[in-house]
């Protein structure tokens, strides 16, 4: 059975008016915050090659109806929602000892 996969993508607005598209990997909701992990995207295979794959983790808020992402400035803060993202897409993307034997 093939599913056809569909990513989540995210386009993000920077400063400059630069628009950034982005997958969404996974997000999370604390007490305090929201919080979404994200992994460039790109529609061209050569530019995935290029890119060092670098997952960016902002942190969510809403203003008049809209959604910003914004960096996270607090270091404690940013390791602690990093290891919890960090743990999620370990158990999201692991592979079982069966199919690492099949891709070696």
């Amino acid at each position: 059975m093939c599913e056809e996969y569909n990513p989540d993508l995210v386009t993000v607005v920077d400063d400059d008016g630069n628009e950034h598209v982005f997958e969404a990997l996974d997000r999370i909701e604390t007490d305090t915050a929201r919080y979404v992990a994200l992994l460039p995207y790109y529609e061209e295979a050569e530019e995935l090659l290029e890119d060092d794959g670098e997952v960016i983790i902002l942190k969510a808020f809403e203003e008049d109806g809209e959604t910003y992402l914004i960096q996270i400035d607090d270091e404690n803060e940013y390791e602690e929602i990093s290891k919890i993202f960090e743990e999620r897409l370990a158990e999201l993307f692991s592979f079982d000892d069966d199919e690492e034997e099949i891709l070696n």
